[in-house]
């Protein structure tokens, strides 16, 4: 082979080369990745913040004992309904019944010790006012130190007599007390209710709940014709919330069914957890006590039963929505900021973090600024930003993460129906 004909087979040779390099580059850009497309459209939205808590009654009544004592008779159980001032509970009265006796005596004895000391008034009186009344009629019959003798003897006996009146006072008094000690020996039911604990047995000591409410509790009576939810909600979420919001109720007992109610309190003060102190600085949880009255609850419920409340606090009809997942965030808004001189012209610019999302024309996806309103379970209302003829990328998540202003993408391959027979 000629020299000439060696030289012709290397050109061609790397063109060949060249021919393949920029075909297989052509190849890869126009494969592009591998991205989820959604048409944006218009959706109902709701928007909704979720709680959970517990099962609670709107009006319940801890009794306890106010005297100690032991229980001799018991006459609910846990479960039972009571009428207000039903008989609930009996304490060993012996011991009240002989103070009450005791008082009763010493009131009698008081009384005694008045009457007598009236009398003696009494007679003081009279003495006195016959030797003032002698002393008038004859100063030589009653000296002056006769007349004052009796008038000392006199103001003696009646400041005896108020004494022994006082006494009759104090030791009434004291019998009242007996009495009501006494009566606090049977405890009577303060409302209406279910009888929803029930802390003691026969035999053993109640106590006055002085120092510990847990301790001197004997039983609780709850009014369960108005049923409530308490649950905490994070700050973050509390500001969004307003009395008579509606809220679907989910209770861990009834799994099959769902119950709808109304926000009927917001807490003004937090609930705080414990602190975790995290490089010195307290780092605390704060949320908030939302009370939710149920509108038709199930008959057998009860208290501390767990619950779930998804509190509705917006809507939207046919508004545009995209999917949450297409959100992102990328340095897009290029700020101008003057220079020193004033000259906007030869001003610098500054890139700042936007939200926004990728729409799609023809395999490339272009970073688009939106502003979102609502949060639906798994869309955003649109307030600006994309319209009903845009496509934008909707998944995966690692994908649109990746992707870059201007990137190639196609749509991924969905499975086909005997691919998807076959997984299921």
């Amino acid at each position: 082979m000629s020299k000439r004909g060696k030289v012709l087979i290397g050109v061609g040779a790397i063109v060949l080369v060249g021919a393949l390099v920029a075909v297989s580059a052509g190849a890869r850009r126009e494969k592009g990745t591998e991205v989820r497309f959604e048409s944006v459209s218009r959706k109902d939205l709701v928007a909704a913040v979720t709680a959970s808590g517990k099962i609670q009654p709107k009006r319940k009544v801890d009794v306890s004992a106010d005297i100690t004592g032991r229980i001799v008779r018991l006459a609910v159980r846990e479960g039972d309904y009571v009428e207000e001032g039903q008989f609930l509970i009996q304490i060993d009265p012996t011991i009240y019944e002989a103070n009450l006796q005791r008082a009763r005596a010493a009131v009698s004895s008081a009384e005694a010790a008045a009457v007598q000391a009236r009398a003696n008034r009494d007679q003081a009186r009279r003495s006195y006012e016959r030797a003032r009344d002698l002393q008038k009629q004859n100063p030589n019959l009653v000296s002056a130190e006769q007349l004052e003798l009796a008038q000392t003897q006199f103001d003696v006996a009646q400041a005896q007599a108020t004494a022994a009146q006082h006494q009759v006072d104090q030791a009434r008094a004291v019998m009242q007390e007996a009495s009501d000690q006494l009566s606090k020996t049977r405890l009577m039911a303060p409302m209406a209710g279910r009888v929803t604990r029930l802390a003691v047995e026969e035999g053993e000591v109640a106590v006055p709940g002085t120092f510990s409410r847990e301790t001197g509790l004997l039983l609780t009576i709850s009014d369960l014709s108005v049923i409530q939810v308490e649950v905490q909600v994070d700050e973050t979420d509390v500001v969004r919330l307003e009395l008579g919001d509606s809220v679907e109720v989910s209770i861990d007992a009834f799994p099959d069914t769902t119950f709808v109610g109304r926000v009927s309190k917001i807490s003004d003060s937090a609930i705080r957890g414990a602190a975790a102190s995290v490089g010195g600085q307290s780092d605390q949880a704060v949320d908030y006590a939302v009370e939710i009255t149920l509108d038709n609850p199930p008959a057998d419920v009860r208290p501390d039963l767990s619950a779930t409340a998804r509190i509705v606090t917006d809507t939207r009809t046919e508004t545009l929505a995209i999917p949450i997942i297409a959100l992102t965030v990328r340095e897009h808004s290029a700020v101008p900021t003057e220079t020193e001189g004033g000259d906007t012209t030869a001003a610098r610019t500054e890139k700042k973090e936007t939200e926004g999302v990728f729409v799609v024309h023809e395999g490339t996806a272009t970073f688009r600024p939106v502003r979102v309103g609502i949060a639906g379970d798994e869309y955003f209302e649109v307030i600006n930003g994309v319209t009903e003829t845009d496509t934008i990328v909707a998944g995966p998540y690692q994908a649109i993460r990746d992707l870059r202003d201007g990137s190639h993408v196609r749509p991924a391959k969905q499975p086909s129906d005997t691919t998807r027979g076959r997984s299921s």
